[in-house]
Parts: C-alpha cells; structure tokens; sequence
C-alpha cells in the first residue's frame, strides 16, 4: 500500500517559504522546465521545499504558468516564477497570477536589483500597478492583502555576469533583496569557461558571491544538478540549492530504461 503524503499544502499567504529563507533554513528545490501541469503536479509530489517554474529558457508564459499553479495548489513545495527579464510589465501579470516568490535573472548593479524590488511593491514602497480583483488576492476575498501582501513578497536576484559578481556587495545590501543566487553557466559563460563551470576561476567567483551575502546577512542559492556540487555548495554556506530538473529527470530516465533493454 502506498503510504500517504502527510506534509500540508504551501500556503502562499503568509509567505512561510520567504520566513525560512531569510532565518537560514536548508531549501532544497527543483527546477521545472517541461511547461505542463501534469508534470508539475507530479514535481509537487516529491516534497521539495520548492519548485521553480522557468520562464526565462523554457516556453512558458502567464496563460501555462496559471495551470501549473493550480496544480500546485495541494503541493508542500513553494513555487517560483523566474520571468524573461527583470521587466516591470511581465513581474506585474505574474504577481497578479499568483506568485509570491520571484527570481529575477541577470542583475548586474544596485539599481537593477532596487528596480526588481520596487515592482513587486504596491506604493508607496514600490510601483506595482493595482488591479483590485486578481488570482493573486483570490479575487478579491483575501483580507487585508493590499495592506499586507508587500511583505510577504520575496525577492532573489541572480547573479551571472562579471558585472554582477563586481557589484555584487551593492547588490545585496538592497533593503527587499532577498537572497543571492548564482546562475553557474551564465556565469561560467561570462568569464570565458562556456559549459564549464567547475573551472578554477569560476568557483572562486561563485564563494565570492557566497561571501558577499553572507556579509550582508543574506543567504544564497545555487542551481547544481550534480549531487557532489550541491552538496559541495550546501558546505560553502549556500542554503537555497536545485538540485536537478524536470527535464534532466525525465530525459535522464527515460534513456535509462531505454538502454536496459538494448543487448
């Protein structure tokens, strides 16, 4: 007999996710990529403390993400939008289709990172444009949500290009900055190691950006498919850490089984 799922539903409202990221908790996530309810709905099962839905390098967009949520809905894990941009006009249709939790690819200074900050944030903290019935609220029924819902917004910035790693300080002292991530590739990319982002360079920038928000007293995260490097990065200090995706998983075992029975 299967034994059932005995951990509660993530409850966006108040943000329990944002609370355990900032007190330091071990996070450990997974990436979706595969654009599908179904799939989402089955990531949800595992128990990842959260599950990042992409919409920077996969084909999602507001009309796929909305699915995904609902079948989130009866899921433990806390989903995460990364939109295309840190663009004011995409994070404000993702806030008002639900999401609480946001991160915001290729920072590179202060400004971008207050920016990011600013248009998840109704005024005067920030310039979220009001749309008074929306998913986000539960249209409509959740009490007190414009007068609270700002805090319980969280914010992480990625960081992935030399410029980021050379303001990175600046960038995680922003008040509403969450929490550091660094996209290993882009990064790797950036400072001339394409697809290698175990070079020698490129580790010593990622424990600078380590160093860099722990400084500030901000955690960090990482995306690290590799077992032994996620638990590498977990020992430098980083606390928010994918380990693997949707799609690895899938493509990884299906040409598993598909081998097995090959002579």
């Amino acid at each position: 007999m299967t034994q059932a799922l005995t951990h509660q539903p993530y409850q966006p409202f108040p943000n329990s996710f944002k609370r355990d990221l900032l007190a330091g908790k071990k996070l450990i996530g997974c990436w979706s990529s595969l654009s599908n309810a179904i799939t989402a709905e089955i990531l949800g099962l595992a128990g990842f403390d959260w599950i990042l839905l992409d919409g920077e390098h996969s084909p999602n967009d507001v009309s796929t993400f909305i699915p995904q949520l609902m079948a989130l809905k009866d899921s433990s894990s806390a989903p995460i939008v990364r939109p295309t941009s840190n663009n004011e006009h995409e994070i404000k249709r993702l806030l008002d289709s639900g999401f609480y939790n946001f991160l915001i690819p290729f920072v590179e200074s202060a400004q971008q990172a207050a920016r990011a900050v600013s248009v998840t944030r109704y005024p005067p903290e920030g310039v979220r444009g009001v749309s008074v019935s929306q998913r986000g609220n539960r249209y409509g029924t959740v009490a007190d949500y414009f007068k609270s819902v700002n805090e319980h917004i969280c914010v992480i910035v990625q960081i992935e290009s030399i410029a980021g790693v050379a303001a990175v300080h600046e960038i995680a002292a922003v008040d509403g900055v969450d929490c550091i991530f660094v996209g290993p590739s882009d990064l790797a990319a950036g400072l001339g190691h394409l697809n290698n982002p175990s070079h020698p360079e490129v580790q010593q920038a990622i424990a600078a950006i380590f160093a860099a928000a722990k400084a500030c007293g901000k955690p960090a995260g990482i995306l690290a498919p590799v077992p032994a490097q996620a638990r590498r990065y977990l020992e430098m200090g980083a606390t928010f850490v994918g380990v693997g995706s949707d799609l690895g998983c899938f493509r990884a075992s299906t040409q598993a089984l598909c081998d097995s029975y090959r002579d």
